[in-house]
């Protein structure tokens, strides 16, 4: 439950877990609940669920489906050989043509999930499957050539838990020892190291004279530090945050984003009254938070403020699980975008460039490559590396089904 906690930013709408005692096929232990992981667990309900040391966790917010009960997971099916249970993370691109696939051949679905599809995909028997020795691997198999992207996704039969990741590894499926939550690593490089080199790719993209240089917390910091670094600025914080108040991009409407934002963050004025601010956001996807935190910031003194976003605008929707259905929502897209900074209340707005994002993402994964392809044959050195940035360019990677 502590790991599940951890990543209550990641999802607030729901959180479940389910727990096997590694013997029986037929018996699986399940609590789920809408809200945050301490709202759903209690102590009796975590006694009921301590069978063994195989469980599977998932915290949701939807990108499809709606945010009901129904669609909380883990689901658990039952199959010829027993119950399984399955926890995905992000969005099948050819859901509906899976969906009808499946209803014609006679399976229900209960729900409006697309975590539900692939339960089903693997719960349904391959041709080449004998009745009584279940191919999991072979299911699994299948289920990719079925859908090429994108998930990661956990299953659990029995005693065995599979990890899995679509061929495109559009979703992050981390496999190893337990880690603090702020040294999360992705592609052998922490996440933190790469938003730092974000913000000294933004400074050396977007200088300004300025006095200071801060961040929107808290996941821009570490850009900000980089930007402060890089321009030869002090790095001063002009912004708490409440840490009671959720994650309001993950929130499942523009409302209750809103409303979070005005809850969301303090001032400390003391340190930016009648100074020049250099304010650091990791994004500005649809432009909800940023105009009254400027406004906050002017209202208590500062005398300019700067915006400097790490990452390039965000122009195209993502189907590939993250919350950005329509074009129409994004600031990239509107009439205002061409006139930003007097839009959202600022004295400059300057985003990164696709290419700065680029090369600050795969500069330290291009080192590491190299040294390791030193040490090995040309028959096992690693390939291309990749990764999607359809929500900038408006290249997907698969064909779209809709």
């Amino acid at each position: 439950m502590h790991v599940l906690g951890s990543w209550d930013r990641e999802g607030q709408e729901s959180a479940g877990i389910v727990t096997s005692d590694g013997e029986s096929a037929h018996s699986l232990k399940v609590h789920k609940g809408m809200g945050l992981v301490n709202h759903v667990f209690s102590e009796d309900s975590l006694k009921k669920l301590y069978v063994s040391n195989l469980g599977i966790g998932h915290t949701r917010y939807s990108t499809s489906g709606v945010s009901v009960l129904d669609n909380c997971q883990p689901f658990v099916v039952e199959t010829l050989h027993g119950k399984i249970a399955v926890a995905h993370n992000g969005e099948l691109t050819n859901a509906n043509r899976l969906r009808r696939k499946l209803m014609r051949h006679g399976v229900g679905l209960s729900t409006s999930s697309d975590s539900e599809l692939i339960t089903q995909l693997l719960a349904f028997t391959p041709p080449l499957e004998q009745d009584d020795t279940p191919d999991w691997v072979a299911r699994i198999k299948n289920l990719m050539n079925e859908t090429p992207t994108s998930y990661s996704l956990l299953m659990m039969h029995k005693d065995i838990i599979y990890a899995v990741r679509d061929p495109y590894g559009n979703r992050p499926l981390c496999i190893g020892r337990l880690v603090p939550v702020g040294d999360i690593n992705r592609k052998g490089q922490m996440v933190y190291s790469v938003r730092r080199r974000c913000g000294q790719q933004l400074a050396i993209e977007a200088p300004v004279e300025a006095d200071l240089v801060s961040t929107v917390p808290e996941s821009a910091t570490p850009a900000a530090l980089g930007y402060a670094q890089k321009c030869g600025l002090p790095y001063i914080e002009v912004l708490c945050k409440n840490r009671y108040v959720g994650r309001t991009f993950i929130q499942p409407n523009m409302r209750l984003r809103q409303l979070g934002v005005a809850k969301k963050f303090g001032v400390l004025s003391d340190n930016f009254r009648g100074k020049r601010v250099v304010l650091i956001d990791d994004s500005i996807v649809r432009g909800n938070t940023i105009s009254p935190i400027i406004k906050l910031l002017r209202e208590s003194g500062a005398k300019e403020v700067h915006i400097r976003v790490a990452s390039p605008p965000i122009k195209f929707p993502c189907y590939m699980g993250i919350n950005i259905p329509t074009k129409e929502e994004l600031i990239a897209n509107k009439p205002e975008f061409h006139d930003l900074a007097n839009y959202i209340g600022a004295d400059s707005v300057v985003y990164l460039s696709v290419e700065g994002l680029v090369s600050s993402v795969q500069a330290s994964i291009k080192a590491i490559q190299d040294n390791e392809n030193s040490l090995k044959t040309n028959k096992f050195r690693a390939g291309k590396i990749g990764h999607c940035i359809a929500c900038l360019v408006g290249e997907y990677p698969v064909e779209l089904e809709w």
